[in-house]
């Protein structure tokens, strides 16, 4: 690993502050755990050294500015904190969630990509039917309409409502009645929350028989909300003053009588992304005038939703009571409790009564009658959002009916598949016999251990078993396909958006189950609940399922943790990698996943290091290394390097570096909503989700971009949203899964509270052959790598699947 001065080329636009020749006299020194090297070793223009020079650097993909933002930008109102991940092993205690302190904290920060998400979800409703034919988003979108239908559909032929399988008494039962009384349609009174209820058997979920493939199904195009509810809500928004802007997406929100419900509740603006309490509380006493106030029982549910809605965006599909009542204490809700009551009363939340899972279970006490009653087990007290508690309650009972299933076909394909293993070696031939005796394998591995699998699916293909491999992103899919060889059909690989969307892989059956006998699912730590719920909803009795992944990236950007959820239940086989990763970039980042910031041999310059000392420098060193050092000593074009920083906000965040970036590679006036044709550019089509591509042109309908070789319409309400970024420099979120020939990783100095170890872990994977770190953080890198791991998060699934799947 060599380290390289700030001072680079004598070229213009050099900063004048930089002295070339006391640069050249100093020694190269690597990065050790005690901190990142000092030394300096640059060399004059034309030097190799110099042109190498590039940096080694990790944060969270969260903005480092907080809730700093204007009022009137949508798009730095999110207060969302979608950098949360879960830890390497994903072992921590069930009961582990988040403080009172960090759910405030989540609430004030400023992550755009988790806006991005939104934003493209809620513009994809109001412009997409102006495509030529459905893009992905849309149909994804669908597909998520119709999974939510199937699983209301299954919640309502349960006997109770969904309470984590409780039963209560006492005052418990009232809430239990009030909950009841939601889902029927009635006003139900108000009930205690604090219950212990006890666990009761659930339903096993019915089976599915599987059929021969049928032609795809064409998705619908959702046209956005009616215009005359918007023109209603624009009204609203006028006489409180808000911005009108925000009309499209409130009626999207809140449905048909938006401005009604509106004006009788204003404190439902906050249902609208971006916007917060205060901004709400401004809106309703421009509306209520003196009816208005903090004990107001409308603003209390409707805080309590957007505190759960923040929680959600940091990861958590739930959050304990004790939690939720100090959130909204510092919210100004002066009755936590009865904020809490009114949300469940009026359908907004739920509350579980889950067992805590590392508590122990008391002996039974003994009654006058000398018969001993049962003791009470202890339970944590959780309250979330209806559509991820369905989402959770359908994964568990999907993986529930995964597991206790017969294999398709237990006489030719199984003895196949036992000569298959027999021909392989090492965790391959493991992840093969897993495959013929299980129908749920989990495999860790990092970027060489992705082959595994792979060829694990491939065996089975040959063995005449219908076989998909989907992978986060087109990246991931196209390298499967790199390795499944050229023989493979086109629906043998998939990404997990277009497999859910019907758009990739197989198809369904006549049953309406895809079409397939083995489902391998790379980069499995971005599965969020919804979609693997989806995912799990999808496949037929006997498929066998196997989530493949490196627990130590960072975990989704939506809710939930259920690739480390399934591994800390331990329901199933968990195969272990033992290929290593190759090379000084595999090295330093393996070292990375055990806490250790280790000094690499790069003969070849894999990796280098730039020290910078503000800001300001951190983006003219990035700038020189993309357009002119990598290209020229490693042979990597700009095109193909990857800037990757901790947000998009900040001195040094995405939109600072893309703009000197443009400068540099792609001068222009920005003629097509800033853009213009030759831009890099990324598709924000969900949370979590990107199309890295190319600007091409724009006209009436939209941008045009090209992605991945196929062009790609994006409807101007899209762009206008935000849906569409500039794309030379992205965060560690948006990288995730994908890889390029070079990266370059800046660290500056405002991004420090941003570092944790699945960052930096995540970042400094994503080049191929050469990997620059544009360092400003100083010790904060090798503190970051050996004290931060992932943020916990408070999910229900381990508990949920592991009281339905008995233990091995």
């Amino acid at each position: 690993m060599s380290t390289e001065s700030a001072a680079a080329e004598n070229e213009s636009g050099a900063r004048p502050d930089t002295d070339p020749a006391a640069a050249a006299s100093a020694e190269a020194e690597p990065v050790s755990a005690d901190g990142a090297g000092a030394g300096a070793a640059a060399s004059e223009a034309g030097t190799a050294d110099a042109e190498a020079a590039a940096g080694t650097d990790g944060a969270e993909d969260r903005e480092p500015e907080a809730a700093a933002a204007g009022a009137d930008d949508a798009e730095d109102l999110a207060g969302r904190a979608d950098g949360a991940e879960d830890s390497a092993e994903g072992a921590e205690a069930a009961d582990a969630g988040a403080t009172p302190d960090e759910v405030d904290a989540e609430a004030e920060d400023d992550a755009d990509d988790a806006d991005d998400a939104d934003d493209a979800e809620a513009s994809s409703k109001d412009g997409a039917a102006k495509g030529a034919e459905v893009s992905e988003a849309e149909a994804e979108l669908a597909a998520q309409r119709e999974f939510r239908e199937r699983i209301a559909e299954r919640k309502a032929a349960k006997e109770g409502p969904i309470d984590a399988g409780t039963k209560l008494s006492g005052t418990a039962a009232d809430l239990l009645a009030a909950v009841r009384a939601v889902e029927s349609g009635e006003k139900p009174a108000a009930a205690p929350v604090l219950a212990r209820p006890e666990p009761e058997p659930r339903q096993d979920a019915p089976a599915a028989a599987p059929a021969e493939p049928v032609r795809r199904p064409q998705a619908t195009v959702h046209t956005g909300a009616d215009p005359e509810a918007v023109d209603s809500v624009r009204a609203v928004l006028a006489e409180g003053g808000a911005p009108e802007s925000l009309a499209g997406a409130a009626a999207a929100a809140l449905g048909e009588g938006a401005g009604d419900e509106l004006r009788a509740d204003p404190w439902q603006l906050l249902r609208v992304s971006g916007v917060r309490p205060e901004q709400a509380d401004g809106f309703a006493r421009a509306l209520l005038g003196a009816e208005c106030g903090p004990d107001d029982e409308r603003r209390g549910r409707a805080v309590t939703v957007w505190l759960l809605e923040q929680a959600a965006n940091a990861g958590h599909t739930a959050l304990d009571l004790s939690v939720l009542a100090e959130a909204l204490g510092k919210q100004g809700v002066p009755d936590a409790e009865e904020a809490v009551q009114s949300a469940v009363a009026e359908g907004d939340a739920l509350i579980f009564h889950d067992p805590l899972e590392e508590a122990p279970i008391p002996a039974p006490a003994a009654e006058e009658d000398g018969e001993e009653e049962e003791a009470e087990r202890p339970v944590r007290v959780l309250v979330g959002l209806e559509r991820y508690a369905l989402a959770e309650e359908s994964l568990a009972d999907g993986l529930a009916r995964l597991l206790n299933s017969a294999p398709k076909d237990e006489g030719s394909a199984t003895a196949g598949l036992e000569e298959a293993a027999a021909v392989e070696r090492g965790t391959t031939a493991e992840l093969i016999r897993a495959i013929a005796a299980h129908r749920l394998v989990l495999h860790t591995g990092g970027e060489a251990a992705r082959a595994e699998p792979i060829a694990a699916a491939a065996a089975a293909g040959k063995l005449g078993l219908r076989v998909c491999v989907a992978a986060h992103g087109a990246d991931g899919r196209r390298r499967a396909a790199e390795l499944l060889g050229p023989d493979a059909p086109e629906t043998a690989t998939a990404t997990v958006a277009g497999l859910l969307a019907q758009a990739e892989g197989p198809g369904l059956d006549q049953d309406g189950a895809f079409a397939l006998d083995v489902l391998v699912v790379l980069d499995a730590p971005q599965l969020d609940v919804g979609d693997a719920a989806m995912l799990v909803e999808l496949l037929a009795d006997g498929t066998c399922l196997v989530l493949s992944g490196d627990p130590g990236t960072l975990w989704s950007a939506g809710p939930g943790r259920v690739f480390a959820d399934v591994a800390a239940a331990e329901i199933c086989p968990r195969i272990a990698s033992r290929t290593p990763d190759f090379g000084p970039i595999g090295e330093l980042v393996s070292g990375i996943g055990i806490g250790e910031l280790n000094q690499v041999e790069a003969p070849g310059k894999e990796v280098v290091i730039v020290p910078v000392r503000d800001p300001a420098e951190a983006i003219h060193r990035t700038v020189q290394l993309v357009a002119d050092s990598v290209p020229r000593a490693i042979g990597v074009p700009a095109e193909q390097t990857q800037v990757i920083t901790p947000g998009h906000g900040g001195a040094a965040g995405t939109r600072a570096l893309n703009v000197a970036l443009k400068e540099r590679l792609n001068p222009g006036p920005g003629r097509f909503g800033g853009f213009d044709p030759g831009d890099r550019a990324v598709y924000v089509t969900g949370r979590g989700r990107i199309r890295s591509g190319v600007v091409v042109g724009a006209d009436a309908e939209g941008l045009r971009l090209e992605c991945d070789g196929a062009p790609v319409l994006v409807p101007k309400e899209q762009v206008e949203q935000g849906a569409v970024r500039h794309g030379w420099a992205v965060t560690g979120h948006q990288a995730v899964g994908v890889r390029w020939p070079a990266a370059v990783v800046v660290l500056p100095g405002d991004a420090t509270q941003a570092l944790s170890r699945p960052w930096v872990y995540t970042a400094f994977g994503r080049g191929e052959r050469h990997l620059s770190v544009v360092h400003g953080a100083d010790t904060a890198l090798p503190r970051a790598v050996s004290e931060i791991a992932a943020k916990p998060r408070t999910t229900r699934l381990r508990g949920l699947v592991a009281a339905q799947v008995p233990q091995p």
